[in-house]
């Protein structure tokens, strides 16, 4: 058994079998190996919960689709490279946020640098406004907003990204990468607002 193997076996053993999202040792041994059963049964597990990550970032469907491909692809064969330290899944999001961001930086123009410090501020919506939206109406508003303002949202609000993360991730300044978050949140709670 190769290192690889007994570190997956190990992680494997000491949290059972299959717990939570963890795929089974022998599952991603099965794809390391090019074994496509075991592929299309990674694919089948994990692909629902990666294309809603990816829905929240684009809407086009044939774009989601093609952003997903990608993604999966630099999962099935950059899984010899998985450590098993954190989650398979954590890995896996890091890849798929990557894939987005790649396609991102293609459509995003060329901005230039603000000069000035833009001050963040919250934006406050009466929760019983929120409380009567669904999740598709929600995902719906930030589908609406800007590409660039979208991809920002998405990035630190869902992932959690600091600014300086989200400008290397997608190629633009910190400054301006602020200036679309506050944007995206103004939008958002105008549009919010007027319903």
């Amino acid at each position: 058994m190769s290192e690889k193997d007994n570190i997956l076996h190990q992680q494997t053993s000491e949290s059972g079998p299959s717990s939570g999202s963890e795929p089974p040792y022998d599952l991603i041994r099965d794809c390391i190996a090019q074994n496509r059963v075991a592929q299309k049964k990674l694919y089948d597990r994990y692909a629902p919960l990666l294309y809603g990550m990816v829905k929240r970032y684009v809407y086009n469907t044939g774009q989601a689709d093609e952003i997903l491909n990608d993604a999966f692809y630099k999962i099935l064969t950059g899984l010899s490279g998985y450590t098993s330290k954190g989650s398979f899944e954590g890995w896996m999001r890091r890849i798929v946020i990557n894939t987005i961001t790649d396609n991102f930086r293609k459509y995003i123009k060329k901005e230039p640098a603000y000069k000035v410090e833009i001050e963040t501020t919250d934006v406050h919506v009466e929760g019983d406004v929120m409380g009567k939206m669904g999740y598709k109406e929600l995902l719906q508003l930030v589908h609406g907003l800007p590409d660039t303002q979208r991809a920002v949202f998405n990035l630190f609000v869902f992932e959690q990204l600091s600014h300086k993360e989200i400008s290397e991730h997608l190629g633009i300044n910190e400054n301006n990468c602020r200036w679309h978050l506050n944007d995206a949140r103004r939008r958002l709670k105008e549009k919010i607002t007027s319903m």
